[in-house]
């Protein structure tokens, strides 16, 4: 992502330093959100994601990432991913990384009237995966995540091993702190009681 950002920014703003940092306090959102916020132009988008697809072979699951898929798949979980990346990336992204088969539903910020920090990501999860709120639970690596969780009335759970920045994401409010992937399975229950 690093990369793929000062690859961009050379292209459309010229010389000078990548803000990448700044950008990826802002992670979680849609790409055209960020550059808003940032004040950068929205050109940028198409080198950056050029970039990223080229460049994706540079990118690592985290460490427990797999079993924890694969447990919760074979327990009955329905798993739906919520991102700022368009959906269409994302599904390259993660099948690219073997992980799509893990996900009954992938739904992109390009999918939705308002990405995150909005709800809407989060109710068009819910509602193609048949959940009710109160019965999902988000798992994210920024605030953005948790805060669309919260307005969707989904319980949120910082997972640490991803976050850029571990104390604004405690800040934020989460219901649940996961360290590691492997920790989700010590707060769910084995099976899911019902469908729904």
């Amino acid at each position: 992502m690093r990369e793929a950002f000062r690859i961009a920014y050379a292209e459309v703003v010229g010389a000078g330093s990548a803000p990448f940092d700044e950008y990826h306090r802002h992670q979680g959102r849609y790409f055209r959100d960020i550059m808003r916020i940032m004040g950068l132009p929205a050109e940028m988008e198409e080198p950056f994601v050029r970039e990223s697809h080229r460049l994706r072979a540079e990118v690592l699951v985290y460490d427990g990432v797999v079993d924890l898929l694969d447990t919760l798949r074979r327990r009955g979980y329905g798993l739906a991913v919520a991102t700022g990346k368009t959906g269409s990336r994302a599904r390259d992204l993660l099948a690219h990384l073997g992980l799509l088969r893990f996900f009954h539903h992938v739904v992109g910020s390009d999918e939705v009237a308002r990405p995150k920090p909005a709800p809407d990501i989060v109710l068009r999860a819910l509602d193609l995966l048949g959940a009710r709120p109160e019965r999902a639970l988000m798992i994210g690596d920024a605030v953005t995540d948790l805060r669309s969780a919260h307005d969707a009335g989904v319980r949120a759970a910082a997972a640490l091993w991803g976050s850029p920045d571990e104390a604004e994401l405690l800040a934020a409010g989460p219901d649940l702190v996961l360290r590691r992937p492997a920790d989700l399975l010590a707060v769910l229950p084995a099976q899911p009681a019902s469908v729904g």
